[in-house]
């Protein structure tokens, strides 16, 4: 299949420093909707033989240069051969329209994914996990519902978009009428959007943000907005996601299918943070003697996404160690 030619930048230019432990090099694949995606591949130096690999991604609305990058650099000095992708649709790689989410296309890149490391020459590919950060660990764990060859899932403070979508933070708009009400606002700005030729962005991050706003909102400011974590081709650092890419995720929960997963499953969250409700209630969900609930003591949702003292990569080594052998 003739994969989109991308341009993708050689330089290095992530938000946390490069590892002198590991040869880093770009790399594409496609999905099954085909799309090209970009990735960042990190490889242990010096590693012989076929390793186990990691497919990460996430935040929702980041790019692979902040946090996935950031894990996927640190899971290959412990021995991973790892890779961070950009999903369909957003930072460097393919697909159009721009800055468009959906439940099964973002399913669908991991799954890419595991088809990509599959083929790889240093890979085992009975040896295949994948990391989700925040909304994409929901997509991870989706992931691992659907595809068998997925032996080891890390979900990091893990977001259930299409809860959120339908229901509202805390679900304090779970309603018939609530939910109507959206469905309009959105079917209206599809009109808007049609008539414009183009799609109107919903505006990532407040900047400067106000006052009276919730914590959680300070929170993301702190990471998106400034030199920790702003990147010029981050959603969220700029003009955020197309007003009407919620609309899928409204209909189509993700998390459906998560109590069939048979293989390993960790989730990691701050026990702080505003969105731990959704590693509760889907630890709750899963089945088996293979999955675990980590709660860091004092975390909140951000913390997770690149303060290393706090994310617990020892943890992770051991998981995957554990059940990609």
């Amino acid at each position: 299949m003739m994969e989109e030619k991308l341009n993708l930048v050689q330089e290095w230019d992530k938000v946390f420093p490069k590892s002198e432990e590991v040869n880093h090099s770009k790399v594409t694949f496609h999905n099954r909707y085909g799309i090209t995606l970009a990735a960042d591949m990190y490889e242990p130096k010096g590693a012989g033989g076929k390793l186990p690999a990691i497919a990460v991604c996430g935040p929702f609305g980041a790019v692979k240069e902040q946090a996935a990058g950031l894990y996927a650099q640190t899971m290959a000095e412990r021995g991973f051969l790892t890779i961070a992708f950009d999903p369909s649709f957003t930072g460097e790689s393919g697909g159009q329209p721009r800055y468009v989410a959906s439940p099964d296309i973002n399913t669908e890149d991991y799954q890419a994914a595991v088809d990509f490391l599959s083929i790889q020459d240093k890979v085992d590919p009975e040896r295949i996990g994948i990391i989700g950060i925040c909304g994409w660990g929901g997509m991870a764990i989706n992931a691992a519902a659907i595809d068998t060859r997925i032996k080891a899932t890390v979900a990091s403070t893990m977001y259930d978009m299409t809860r959120v979508n339908a229901n509202g933070y805390f679900d304090s708009e779970n309603s018939e009428e609530a939910r109507y009400e959206k469905r309009r606002a959105l079917n209206a700005q599809r009109i808007e959007d049609y008539k414009n030729g183009t799609y109107a962005l919903a505006g990532g991050v407040s900047d400067p943000m106000p006052e009276d706003a919730p914590f959680y909102f300070k929170d993301y400011h702190a990471y998106y907005k400034t030199d920790r974590g702003y990147h010029a081709r981050s959603l969220n650092s700029n003009g955020g996601w197309n007003v009407t890419s919620s609309l899928s995720f409204m209909n189509m929960p993700i998390l459906k299918y998560s109590g069939e997963i048979k293989s390993a499953v960790l989730l990691i969250h701050g026990e702080k943070a505003h969105s731990c409700y959704f590693s509760k209630d889907v630890y709750r969900e899963l089945k088996g003697d293979n999955k675990e609930l980590m709660l860091i003591p004092d975390a909140v949702h951000t913390d997770l996404y690149d303060q290393m003292d706090i994310i617990p990569f020892d943890k992770m080594s051991e998981f995957f160690k554990e059940n990609l052998k």
